[in-house]
């Protein structure tokens, strides 16, 4: 057995690890978005918790195998990773996966920023018409009934 071979099953065993997390990170950023569509802001104080954590465990992954590749003296490359694999079985199809799924982690990510943002400026939006509106005399009185809404002195009074 090669010095090597325990660096590359820990290797294998990290990219299966991280395609796993992987999958259930997108699916949490799925579930992000069909909130945000939907305008359960409420619900995505839970979901956001969730996604820290799965994110916090996607870094660790990450950092086992930058670690564990500068053990071996070799870069974290595309590269380095495929040529380590090329003799394990399934080994290539979890970076691809890895790979994959990180693309489209980051897309759905962007897009959930995207909707975020058009939440926040539709609520700024909002916010402003109620502020706008509380420096507006009122309309009506407590017993319901209409006032004027001009302001100054009444005509014919001193």
């Amino acid at each position: 057995m090669s010095t090597q071979q325990p660096a590359k099953i820990r290797l294998l065993t990290l990219l299966a690890d991280e395609a796993a997390q992987l999958r259930g990170f997108v699916d949490v950023l799925a579930r992000e978005e069909a909130l945000l569509l939907e305008g359960q802001t409420d619900a995505l104080v839970a979901l956001a918790e969730e996604k820290t954590a799965r994110y916090r465990k996607l870094q660790r992954i990450n950092d086992d195998r930058s670690h564990l590749l500068a053990q071996l003296g070799l870069k974290p490359s595309d590269e380095t990773i495929r040529s380590l694999c090329s003799n394990a079985a399934n080994a290539t199809a979890h970076w691809d996966t890895v790979l994959e799924l990180a693309r489209e982690a980051q897309a759905r990510n962007a897009r959930n920023g995207v909707l975020i943002t058009e939440r926040m400026q539709h609520n700024q939006a909002a916010l402003t018409t109620l502020l706008s509106a509380a420096d507006q005399p009122q309309l009506y009185g407590a017993d319901g009934q209409s006032r004027p809404t001009g302001s100054g002195r009444r005509l014919g009074s001193a």
